[in-house]
């Protein structure tokens, strides 16, 4: 039996030597390659509108909350109006006045004036009348010196009459002192009433536009001031992913490349964005550099400051034949080469490489379509027969 078992293993020995030990193989493909930078980010919108009060006030309501989706005009902030309303009842009695002055110079104060100038002008004319009646009883030796000095002032006096009474007319007419001093006081009133209706329109902080509330850092009874954030609003709209790349991959990347991303909440969602923007200086202290991708068509479900990754394809080749990068001997060398399978054995043979991404390789020459290749650690040297397997 031990003979039997012997003279079986030999034959064994020697059937293997002759067919050659199984070894699994690759065989060559052809298809596309894509080599990409894989970096991790965070979400953002391309820019973030602080919203603050623009009067002095105390907070009487806040009407949202952070994270809330808000639109254009709603009401986020209200500050107490009492204050404000009673400058607006100021300025409407001011404008009131004003107004009552302007009516009176119009209704009242012109019209008697230009009567008095009617009856200063009909004065002068009768003054004029007995001045020459006068001048000539006084020229023809008829009339006596007394008559005439008494004609010559009741002229005198009569022409000043007439020439205060236009000089009041003006005055009280569009373009005259008095009448531009009233529309002044009334513009300035008009004035001062807007102001004190924008103060209360204040008092009510609006959003000013879509968007999502990131931050919220005022409560009920605070004072506010002017220039102090109450609320960080993230605008609806384009969507941003920025990384932070490796300085050694500088001259990979270009504006226009494409990329696939996924938040790391939902890992299994992947969506499309653009490289954008590329910061022209590298941060020093982590030797990498700020770049930005757009997200056309942002999924619904992307939050600020949410955690991505993002695959950017920095280079493409179609078409092309393709092995694994484990049957590539000495792959950065200046000749690197594979061990590939012809009739039954395993034979060296030099190629050359091109793109490498991930664990493929590209082959420029060397290898054809469907040839089949032995991976580095198969134990195989040039030469030897094997039975080739694929996995």
């Amino acid at each position: 039996m031990a003979t039997i078992l012997l003279a079986a293993a030999a034959i064994w020995g020697t059937l293997r030597l002759l067919i050659g030990p199984e070894v699994a193989v690759y065989p060559v493909i052809r298809g596309n390659l894509v080599r990409t930078v894989v970096v991790s980010g965070h979400v953002e919108t391309p820019f973030r509108v602080n919203i603050g009060s623009q009067i002095t006030g105390t907070v009487k309501d806040v009407l949202v909350d952070e994270g809330q989706t808000v639109k254009q005009g709603q009401p986020l902030v209200e500050l107490d109006p009492v204050e404000l309303n009673a400058a607006v009842t100021e300025a409407r009695s001011a404008v009131a006045q004003a107004e009552a002055r302007m009516r009176q110079l119009q209704e009242y104060s012109l019209p008697a004036a230009q009567e008095s100038l009617k009856q200063a002008q009909a004065n002068l004319a009768v003054a004029e009348t007995s001045f020459r009646r006068a001048d000539r009883l006084m020229t023809s030796g008829a009339g006596s010196r007394a008559a005439y000095e008494d004609a010559t002032k009741n002229l005198n006096v009569a022409q000043t009459q007439a020439r205060s009474a236009e000089l009041q007319v003006y005055a009280l007419s569009e373009g005259g002192s008095d009448y531009e001093l009233a529309r002044t006081g009334l513009d300035q009133a008009r004035a001062s009433l807007a102001s004190a209706q924008a103060r209360l329109a204040h008092a009510t902080i609006a959003s000013p536009r879509d968007g999502v509330l990131i931050t919220r850092s005022v409560e009920r009874g605070a004072v506010v001031q002017p220039g102090t954030p109450l609320l960080v609003l993230a605008p609806t709209g384009d969507i941003q992913l920025v990384l932070q790349i490796d300085e050694k991959n500088l001259g990979l990347i270009r504006l226009g490349q494409t990329a696939l991303a996924s938040a790391d909440a939902y890992p299994d969602d992947r969506f499309t964005a653009t490289l954008t923007y590329i910061n022209p200086s590298v941060d020093i202290a982590r030797a990498s550099l700020e770049v930005k991708l757009t997200v056309d068509d942002p999924p619904p479900y992307l939050r600020q400051d949410m955690t991505v990754s993002v695959d950017i394809a920095v280079d493409r080749r179609q078409s092309t034949l393709i092995v694994p990068a484990k049957v590539v001997h000495d792959p950065a060398s200046a000749a690197p080469w594979v061990l590939v399978v012809r009739d039954g054995r395993v034979w060296e043979q030099a190629v050359t490489v091109g793109l490498r991404a991930g664990d493929r390789i590209e082959i420029l020459s060397g290898l054809s379509d469907a040839d089949l290749v032995v991976p580095t650690g198969a134990g195989v040297r040039a030469g030897q027969r094997i039975r080739a397997v694929q996995p």
